[in-house]
């Protein structure tokens, strides 16, 4: 299991827009799924702490880093754990490593998945900048119809397909049922998860978590996975018109589940706050035991 933390050589007083440079932590167990570095890569991977969390950015290389549950209380289910930020950066503890400890607590075998990014500036006042420029636009779900925004993550699909592959591969050694692998994702992680589901081909994950992400309408198959969703109602990104997401699932005769939280924000993920969206990973978990994911199973060969 990998315990990340910063060193001791990050700035102590923290940049003017709240973002603080630290040295790329130990990251041991984590597995190159040899997708390739992305070959518009213009900096080195580099990593800051707002928040008070950690941050990636520049990532050109995925990995995939798994947090396996005691053996003696291991179900035999597997989370994909896909963090957001905007395929800028991606927000490795809150919506990523703490997550999944979380999950392999409850026997839950999770696999952190960073996956590689659009290039950023070097510098943190530039990426900063590029970040307000983003928020500042159109929110996502009005800047691309349906189908161009999945032709535009074919290089986080690929990541997303490699690291299930990676995971059923290894099913037997890590106590797991290669047939109850999903995915769970995080505002641009979630967008991921979505189209992992949608059009991932092989990847085919069992269940999937969008965690105030996407909701705009798709074309749903008829085989789409169960459909787990959460947002809040103050959440800045939140589309205006509505849940098309849960009816394009509904359309297609598919289960799904959505819980929408008076306050919240955007990215709340595993941050302890004073609203009911605290509350989304316990409902998260009922959900999957719910699905009789959280039974213990025998894995197969994969």
């Amino acid at each position: 299991m990998t315990t990340a933390s910063a060193t001791s050589d990050a700035p102590a007083a923290p940049e003017r827009h709240g973002m603080t440079p630290i040295e790329i932590p130990a990251q041991p167990d984590a597995i190159e799924l040899g997708t390739g570095q992305l070959p518009e890569a213009s900096a080195p991977e580099a990593w800051h702490s707002e928040y008070g969390s950690m941050f990636a950015r520049n990532v050109s290389t995925a990995t995939l880093t798994p947090f396996l549950p005691d053996p003696a209380k291991a179900t035999g289910t597997a989370v994909i754990v896909a963090p957001g930020g905007g395929f800028m950066s991606l927000s490795m503890e809150n919506e990523g490593w703490d997550v999944a400890r979380a999950l392999a607590n409850r026997g839950v075998a999770a696999f952190v998945l960073k996956y590689r990014l659009k290039p950023t500036p070097e510098g943190l006042d530039d990426f900063a900048a590029a970040i307000r420029a983003m928020l500042a636009g159109p929110r996502p779900s009005d800047r691309h119809d349906p189908a161009t925004a999945l032709r535009a993550l074919d290089p986080q699909i690929a990541d997303a397909r490699a690291a299930f592959a990676l995971v059923r591969s290894r099913a037997t050694e890590w106590t797991i049922d290669p047939e109850r692998v999903g995915m769970v994702g995080f505002s641009a992680g979630a967008m991921l998860t979505v189209a992992t589901a949608l059009v991932g081909e092989d990847a085919n994950p069992a269940f999937i978590g969008d965690i105030y992400g996407p909701l705009a309408a798709f074309e749903v198959p008829e085989d789409a996975p169960p459909l787990f969703i959460a947002l809040a109602a103050d959440d800045g990104l939140m589309d205006p018109s509505g849940f098309p997401l849960v009816e394009s699932w509904r359309a297609a005769g598919r289960p799904v589940e959505l819980h929408f939280y008076e306050q919240g924000g955007h990215g709340f993920g595993m941050y302890p706050k004073e609203t009911t969206s605290t509350d989304w990973f316990d409902s998260f978990v009922s959900w999957m035991r719910m699905h009789g994911l959280l039974e213990r199973a025998e894995p197969t060969s994969p």
